[in-house]
């Protein structure tokens, strides 16, 4: 069992100021390796171990194709999605399970809202309730039931770790990261959920996106077909992706990680959880290693970054260091 992350570990990476000065202040770690998983950058201890959440969807929709279920471009993006729960993608993910003859009544993750406010509140005035299917890993799901449809593994249990599929994600995540799973616990939308190091992390996206492994290529062509299924139109993992193709993956407490077509890969832990500043500082690590250009950063940065207001003016925004004491 590795080290885990410890607030000595994480270095200043990001400061929201007002009128120059500093307000908040976020730590974390950052990792960037190349296609190869050799290391690029790196901000922090990123050998330290942490929860990757849904930055591991790619890797359980790999182990998901390879079990030869047969899905199409949408479906995989949906798999490897943390979605907005908008009706179009539980109108998606409800045609996925039907599809593959199975019944949204065997999903397993918890019943949400949609994580649009206006969904919701659509949604309620339709007379909606919560659901699986607006869960952000209703997608998640439905690819694991439909893998173990095609393969006639059971479904009743099929979150349970010592199920064959789960046993499958297992060997895929220590393959294509190169590290053996530190822990496993579990993710809130009740899946087994595996520890690794950040920079285990980055490494195995860097691999999906190499091209070595045709399942890999088939997610990376199915994300940029389908990038609002990833999130939802707005959110930051589509309007990324539309951007740059390749593949950005948010994960709750403050992860993110975003590879380009490269291979070259980002991967950021946020030490207080928040998200603010993750696709932010992934941005600008990915410019600092000079794989995406530095006026697709701005534009990007210009859409996506939170901004100081102060009545109807602007006082300050977020400014990244990666690592350093000042912006």
């Amino acid at each position: 069992m590795g080290t885990w992350l410890q607030p000595a570990d994480c270095r200043p990476v990001a400061v929201l100021t007002r009128d120059g000065h500093g307000e908040s202040f976020h730590h974390g770690v950052v990792s960037v390796v190349n296609a190869d998983g050799q290391e690029l950058f790196e901000a922090g201890r990123a050998d330290r171990v942490v929860y990757p959440r849904s930055t591991l969807k790619p890797l359980q929709t790999l182990a998901v194709l390879r079990t030869g279920v047969e899905l199409t471009d949408e479906e995989i993006a949906l798999a490897t999605a943390s979605h907005s729960g908008s009706r179009a993608h539980r109108d998606a993910v409800a045609g996925f399970l039907r599809r593959h003859f199975l019944s949204a009544d065997l999903l397993q993750c918890p019943a949400d809202w949609p994580l649009s406010g206006a969904e919701k509140v659509q949604l309620i005035g339709d007379g909606g309730e919560k659901s699986a299917l607006a869960m952000n890993c209703s997608g998640k799901h439905a690819g694991f039931l439909s893998a173990c449809q095609h393969r006639g593994d059971s479904l009743e249990d099929y979150l349970e770790p010592g199920h064959p599929l789960q046993l499958d994600i297992q060997r895929v995540i220590e393959e294509f990261t190169g590290e053996t799973i530190a822990h496993s616990s579990v993710d809130g939308c009740g899946a087994p959920l595996h520890a690794l190091s950040l920079r285990g992390l980055a490494r195995g996206i860097a691999r999906v996106l190499s091209g070595g492994d045709p399942h890999g290529q088939r997610i990376v062509d199915a994300v940029a077909a389908h990038p609002w299924a990833i999130a939802g139109d707005g959110q930051p993992n589509t309007t990324v992706i539309q951007a740059l193709g390749g593949i950005a993956k948010i994960g709750a407490e403050g992860l993110v990680v975003i590879g380009v077509p490269s291979g070259i890969t980002a991967a950021v832990k946020i030490l207080d959880g928040s998200m603010r500043a993750t696709t932010p500082v992934a941005l600008e690590a990915l410019a600092h290693v000079g794989a995406i250009e530095r006026d697709m950063v701005d534009n990007l940065r210009a859409t996506l970054d939170p901004v100081v207001s102060a009545g109807h003016s602007l006082r300050g925004g977020l400014q990244v260091t990666l690592g350093t004491d000042t912006p």
